[in-house]
């Protein structure tokens, strides 16, 4: 396999670092539009058989993409990037007769009159209007390959398959005991993303209505997370597992809800009645009084540190995990499958904070699989289109392994 990675930020610069102890491709081209950033993500490695390379390339350009694509004869284009880009890239790769595969779908739009009851343009809505021009192409979208979405959506279809004959809900929960030294504000993941998800209606799924909007922060529950991790309350966020779960996979209702905390949810609400939340550009005057053109959640994240150089500051733990309730030979039954990934373990394993690696291990799982023919399709599909033990086992291969907490027990496979 000769693959394609487009972005070489904290969760690329992982991948890269989980990839390298693989040997499942031979050829790994690393590309971001800061070229000195990709060779940085090349050279931290220890990569004798010269299988990676780097190359500078602007995301936004589809043409230049399909160029990189043909000329480094790339069987799979794996983005990395935020999901401003992602339509590009998907076309791109389609264009190029390459396979795809992303960790977050395309942007959506809220309803113009009811934002916070009707849909708009959901999650994903561009690229599934897609779906028949992949399958005739024979080439996989698989979108929505990280941890959440990605490894949640797995989780579901296990649970489905393997633990229940009948599922009343499915619940994503997502919660941490992470904290950064010396930051108040100091967000583990893309603040752009972060803001997109935290400040967009969140959207709900029920089999009876289909999918609609509610407030955001709406629901607030307090879950109790595994590993020592503990009571955090999550509140409902927008996610691509809502728009992806019934598609494949049964079940009355589905949720995802993220623990945040009333200090960052109120951080993000003081951003949004800023208006700095906003992607349109305004004008402003730079250090020599020339009008420039800025956006202002651009602004928010500059001012941040990158969430990459956090893990040295940072302590604890995250979890993803994926809540089920149902019925199993009759009986209610209720499991929580989980993830959870040490930040101390990941830094001193792959020199990568938490949250990032355990983002960036689930496409390269699935990367592998895909070479493998283990998962094969056509046309643009969830995770939770494909098999999902083959993906858990070979995700404890990795050496990190997964967890299934059932009525207060817990085990790990």
């Amino acid at each position: 396999m000769r693959v394609l990675l487009v972005g070489a930020g904290g969760v690329g610069t992982a991948i890269t670092r989980i990839a390298a102890r693989r040997d499942f491709f031979g050829h790994f081209v690393v590309a971001d539009y800061d070229l000195a950033r990709a060779e940085a993500a090349v050279a931290a490695l220890d990569d004798r058989a010269g299988r990676f390379v780097a190359r500078r390339i602007d995301a936004s350009d589809q043409a230049a993409v399909i160029a990189l694509l043909t000329e480094e004869r790339c069987d799979v284009l794996l983005n990395a990037t935020d999901p401003r880009f992602v339509m590009p890239l998907f076309e791109a790769a389609l264009a190029a007769g390459s396979h795809y595969v992303d960790m977050a779908m395309s942007l959506s739009r809220p309803h113009a009159a009811q934002p916070y009851a009707r849909c708009g343009v959901k999650l994903g809505d561009e690229q599934f209007a897609r779906a028949d021009a992949w399958r005739k192409s024979g080439r996989l979208a698989l979108v929505g390959m990280g941890v959440e979405p990605g490894l949640s959506d797995v989780f579901a279809r296990y649970a489905a398959d393997e633990l229940f004959d009948e599922i009343e809900e499915i619940g994503i929960r997502d919660g941490a005991n992470l904290t950064v030294e010396g930051y108040d504000f100091a967000p583990s993941f893309n603040i752009w993303t972060t803001i997109e998800e935290c400040l967009n209606p969140p959207v709900v799924y029920e089999r009876e209505r289909g999918w609609f909007t509610t407030e955001p922060f709406s629901e607030p529950e307090v879950f109790d997370f595994p590993d020592g991790i503990g009571p955090v309350e999550c509140v409902n966020v927008e996610h691509e597992e809502v728009l992806l779960v019934p598609r494949w996979v049964d079940a009355r209702r589905v949720t995802f809800k993220y623990g945040l905390g009333d200090d960052f949810i109120d951080k993000l609400k003081t951003l949004h009645a800023l208006g700095l939340d906003a992607t349109e550009p305004v004008t402003v005057r730079d250090a020599d009084g020339a009008q420039v053109r800025v956006s202002p959640r651009d602004v928010v994240a500059a001012c941040l540190p990158d969430p990459a150089t956090l893990g040295e500051r940072m302590t604890g733990k995250t979890c993803a995990g994926t809540w089920v309730k149902g019925v199993k030979n009759g009986q209610p039954r209720e499991v929580y499958l989980y993830h959870v990934v040490d930040n101390q373990w990941s830094m001193r394993t792959y020199g990568s904070q938490a949250v990032v690696w355990q983002t960036a291990v689930n496409p390269v799982v699935a990367l592998e699989l895909v070479a493998g023919g283990v998962w094969a399709g056509a046309g643009v599909l969830g995770p939770e289109a494909l098999p999902p033990r083959p993906f858990l086992d070979l995700l404890t291969a990795y050496g990190s392994p997964w967890g299934i907490r059932e009525h207060g027990s817990e085990q790990q496979d």
